[in-house]
């Protein structure tokens, strides 16, 4: 499969070695104790994040999630670039299961062999709210599965990120505007 990543691959590779931390060390940020992996497939709006270099300018991003055979997640992430009306972007990274007992971390893979942390470390009773976290809190998604959630919640889920230690003036909505 082609993506057109970047028009110069040295900065692709560069900006995906930065995305790795350490995949096969414990991670230091706290994750949820138990994720039912069956009823956290299926589609997540990203109603906020600290973006990585593919997601800036990202409009109507959304992850989705399906469990193949091998106990792998095949992941598509779809938004459009630069505004409601651009260009459909789409990516298939590949998520890795690290902790089974838990199912709360993961590894995602946008281009082989490199792996980044992916950390659920909030995931809401019903299944309609997760934040998506890594050790080196230098990104995050909150994501859920309708396209907004409410102000009181989403500051709720600021205030979980600070404690944590994130520097919550980095994160940024992500526009999403259905018909």
């Amino acid at each position: 499969m082609k993506y057109k990543l970047l028009k110069n691959p040295i900065s692709f590779i560069a900006s995906s070695l930065l995305l790795l931390c350490g995949c096969g060390e414990k991670p230091s940020l706290k994750t949820v104790t138990g994720v039912d992996i069956k009823r956290f497939m299926g589609d997540w709006y990203v109603i906020a994040n600290i973006p990585t270099f593919l997601e800036k300018g990202a409009h109507n991003a959304v992850e989705s999630y399906s469990l193949d055979a091998d106990g792998t997640i095949a992941t598509t992430f779809t938004f459009r670039k630069g505004g409601f009306d651009g260009p459909v972007k789409t990516y298939h990274p590949r998520g890795f299961i690290r902790d089974p007992k838990t199912n709360a971390v993961w590894d995602m893979q946008f281009l082989w062999p490199l792996r980044s942390e992916y950390l659920i470390i909030y995931l809401s009773r019903d299944y309609s709210v997760t934040v998506i976290g890594r050790s080196k809190l230098d990104y995050v998604w909150i994501m859920a599965r309708r396209p907004a959630i409410s102000e009181a919640d989403y500051r709720s889920l600021l205030k979980l990120l600070a404690d944590v230690g994130y520097d919550v003036d980095r994160v940024r909505k992500v526009p999403q505007k259905w018909d």
